[in-house]
């Protein structure tokens, strides 16, 4: 991987590893039209409209950059419904680049949550993971199952020096199987990149050693791979036995670990849609039935084609270092400006984005206040940046119906991949660090819609007090006439 210093540049500074050649024009409201438009959208920045926005920091979900050849080969694609050559080049992919000879293809991440969940889990079933997300999680409960997290404590550490803070706590994990034991185990999953705890990765030296662990006791693995371009980078500059591998010799030897793999390719492969892959037929025909009956035929799973032929693609770009380094090295340049203004991240920066700590914004807000959902409504009013919160709001209420608090009280600015310029990052940390020295202004959120599934997607919630026209007051005496 090359590295590329500066001559006049003080501090060393990410250098873009591509060139633009289509561009959307952005809009920034003022300051006003973005706090009405904030609660005309229930504080809830998944309920604001695009055209509304300035930096979109949601998600990296499907919204990725996608390389030239990835257009090219969108042109080839064969809709046929069943014998699709679009098909057999994405099973070919996946092959050459995770060494997997079997696959389904679903629309996406959650989809394949969903078929997991439909063929594995029976009632009062378990699932071990390192970190739950939000989807899945929903999945497993739906069918009677529940999780059990076995992230180590570095994980839940906002701050540490560990560069792997996804790990599982492995006398944890033998301590549990050994208290429930493998009938109550409907299968161990992996989430390469824990996506809630500030997309921290796994090493491959834990990853290798909980597979060993569930094959002597008989547990089925699974690796949800979504973040995996992210986890392979960090295994590649972090740890210290795979520097000198590929980026394709690491994924073979992960994968290979694993009895299960599955990915959404609106993450991994920069497109959109998802696979479940194996190199273990029997458990991809239990699988199987399950793809026509929710998702669509076996050759394209509810994919559209063109989605298909890119995935291919993208799956093959991952494997070239540098072009999955572009994710990291920003964010965390981005996470750096951040500290060096005071302003509390999560550390090390993960992949998928940089975490802002609302808990440490906000110490005397209550989880019940919401502090990571109101950080995000601030962050739009001052910015028109839209992040995305993920604390207790992600979660979902106990069965009695009272809250569970999230671990950590986080709001996620996701950096799409080869999507946002320098100057843009240097805009949003502007901004964070404007709403950081202004934090005493803010206050909490209260539901006022509340679904009881998934409320994180369409919930609205009211702001508690004033705070935010204080904040456009505020904004006016800083900025002047200043969008």
């Amino acid at each position: 991987m090359s590295t590329v210093k500066f001559y006049r540049q003080e501090h060393q500074v990410p250098l873009e590893m591509h060139k633009v050649r289509i561009v959307q024009k952005l809009f920034l409201p003022t300051v006003e039209e973005r706090l009405k438009k904030m609660n005309e959208a229930g504080n809830n920045t998944f309920l604001l409209q695009n055209k509304d926005i300035f930096i979109d920091m949601l998600t990296d979900s499907g919204v990725n950059a996608m390389s030239d050849n990835q257009q090219a080969a969108m042109f080839q694609a064969d809709d046929s419904y069943a014998g699709s050559e679009t098909c057999n080049r994405l099973k070919k992919a996946i092959k050459d680049t995770m060494g997997l000879e079997h696959f389904l293809p679903a629309h996406q991440g959650r989809a394949c949550e969903n078929i997991l969940a439909e063929a594995f889990v029976k009632p009062g079933q378990v699932v071990l993971t390192n970190f739950h997300f939000t989807t899945t999680k929903a999945h497993i409960t739906r069918v009677g199952g529940s999780m059990i997290e076995l992230v180590a404590a570095k994980g839940l550490d906002p701050v540490t020096d560990d560069p792997f803070k996804g790990d599982f706590d492995i006398d944890e994990l033998k301590k549990t199987i050994a208290e429930l034991g493998t009938e109550k185990i409907a299968f161990l999953r992996i989430e390469t990149g824990t996506n809630l705890i500030g997309g921290q990765p796994v090493s491959m030296a834990n990853m290798l050693e909980v597979a060993r662990i569930c094959k002597e006791a008989g547990i089925m693995t699974v690796m949800d791979a979504s973040l995996l371009q992210d986890n392979l980078y960090f295994i590649k500059v972090r740890e210290e036995a795979y520097k000198n591998k590929s980026i394709l010799d690491i994924t073979h030897e992960l994968c290979a670990a694993m009895d299960i793999t599955y990915f959404s390719a609106r993450k991994l492969g920069f497109a959109r849609g998802g696979c479940i892959c194996s190199n273990d037929n029997e458990l991809i025909r239990k699988m199987m039935e399950y793809v026509p009956l929710f998702e669509g035929f076996l050759t394209y799973g509810g994919m559209e084609v063109r989605s298909m032929e890119a995935i291919a693609v993208g799956l093959y770009e991952t494997m070239d270092e540098e072009i999955i380094n572009q994710g990291p090295i920003f964010i965390e340049y981005l996470a750096k400006e951040l500290h060096e203004y005071g302003v509390p991240v999560v550390l090390p920066a993960g992949g998928l984005g940089v975490h802002l700590n609302a808990s440490e914004f906000f110490p005397n807000m209550s989880h019940g206040e919401y502090p990571a959902g109101a950080l995000g409504a601030a962050m739009y009013i001052a910015g028109g940046i839209r992040g995305m919160e993920r604390g207790t709001i992600s979660e979902q209420r106990e069965p009695d119906g009272s809250e569970r608090y999230a671990e950590l009280e986080l709001l996620r600015l996701a950096c799409p991949r080869r999507v946002f310029t320098l100057s843009q990052l240097k805009y949003v940390a502007d901004r964070v660090k404007w709403v950081w020295d202004n934090r005493e202004i803010i206050g909490g959120l209260k539901f006022v819609e509340e679904p009881a599934v998934l409320r994180f997607f369409f919930g609205r919630l009211a702001p508690i007090g004033d705070w935010q026209e204080k904040l456009v007051k505020k904004f006016r005496e800083d900025f002047g006439d200043s969008l």
